[in-house]
């Protein structure tokens, strides 16, 4: 389409030539001729001087290193960019599709207009799924669940009994949302099981990545706030509870009760024991280790967590240890020296046994 076409579409003003044909999306260092990119870190500068891109994406502030190109200026080019690549790359699974002829469906099924429902997928008795949902191949909706509106359910997702999931969800393949949560009491040498009688409810415009596991509450509700985006192969136990627009990365385990704020970032393999509460815009670093709960609008990092900077000072006095450990028993050696008793084992060096450590 021409330039100008895409600038109607997705918002922006055109630095040059509105009647170029563009043909293609492309990253800044992989276009050819006929494609639009964008250009949005100054780290990729030279990349846009080089570029065979047709057309360049970018914000007011990059005008002049795009000089004698043509330019898309948008106010956020990444986001402009998205928009473009929805333009010339639909995905075919998007349009609607009916019902396939192997799909399963149960009795007292509410199914909306524009619903596609793929092959062997199955949807149990008295479900309920929205306008315009997508439920692709051998996914399994459960007993009394409810589907929103313009929901995409990748294929191989499991919706237990009783989920309630928003409008404009999108589940990736092997989430398993509803899953019983992990609850047993001992009963002599034996575990016994506690039902897992609740459910997950999930607010609009969230996504949850492949593999991720929401445990039913025990009773009441586990509960995903709206906008919130989950990473692949990430854990929430049974009666979690997490607010809205938060960002959880892969690898994270949130126990149970536990509440998660609006607005917190949770980075790649964090762990939140049970019954504490993250309060809002709270950072979270990898792999840190949350043992109590995080006043609202802090960042945190290390195990057990601390305040950020409080973390990176223990992590460098750490690194120091080995200096710290020699030059502690050059002064004892001096202090027995002076004393007049046994020097004592001279101090270790470097690359002798436990310097490692």
């Amino acid at each position: 389409m021409k330039l100008q076409e895409i600038a109607d579409r997705v918002g922006g003003e055109i630095v040059g030539d509105p009647d170029i044909e563009i043909t293609g999306v492309a990253g800044i260092r992989e276009a050819r001729p006929g494609d639009i990119t964008f250009f949005a870190n100054p780290r990729y500068e030279a990349h846009l001087r080089s570029t065979d891109a047709s057309a360049i994406i970018l914000s007011k502030n990059g005008v002049e290193a795009g000089s004698g190109r043509t330019l898309l200026i948008s106010p956020n080019p990444y986001l402009a960019f998205l928009r473009v690549i929805e333009l010339f790359a639909p995905r075919d699974y998007e349009k609607p599709r009916g019902i396939h002829a192997t799909a399963v469906i149960g009795k007292n099924v509410t199914i909306g207009q524009s619903v596609t429902i793929g092959p062997h997928a199955v949807v149990e008795d008295d479900a309920a799924i929205g306008e315009g949902t997508r439920i692709l191949p051998n996914s399994y909706v459960g007993f009394r669940a409810r589907i929103g509106r313009d929901c995409l359910i990748y294929p191989n997702v499991t919706i237990r009994e009783d989920s309630e999931i928003g409008d404009r969800v999108i589940l990736h393949s092997g989430a398993v949302i509803g899953s019983d949560g992990f609850g047993f009491t001992k009963n002599g040498p034996r575990h016994m099981k506690i039902p897992q009688i609740g459910r997950v409810v999930i607010g609009d415009d969230v996504e949850i990545g492949a593999n991720t596991t929401i445990d039913r509450a025990t009773v009441g509700t586990t509960r995903i706030g709206k906008g919130t985006k989950i990473d692949n192969l990430v854990q929430i136990a049974h009666n979690a509870v997490v607010g809205e627009n938060t960002i959880i990365v892969a690898q994270v385990g949130i126990s149970g009760s536990t509440e998660i704020g609006d607005n917190v970032t949770l980075a790649g393999q964090a762990g939140i024991v049970g019954h504490i509460r993250i309060g809002d815009n709270v950072k979270v670093g990898a792999q840190a280790g949350v043992t109590k709960s995080v006043p609202p609008n802090t960042a945190v990092s290390g195990y057990p967590a601390r305040e950020h900077s409080l973390s990176r000072k223990i992590y460098a006095s750490i690194t120091r240890l080995p200096d710290l450990i020699r030059r502690l028993a050059f002064l004892e050696r001096r202090v027995n020296v002076l004393e007049g008793k046994p020097a004592g084992d001279p101090p270790i060096e470097n690359g002798e046994e436990g310097d490692e450590e």
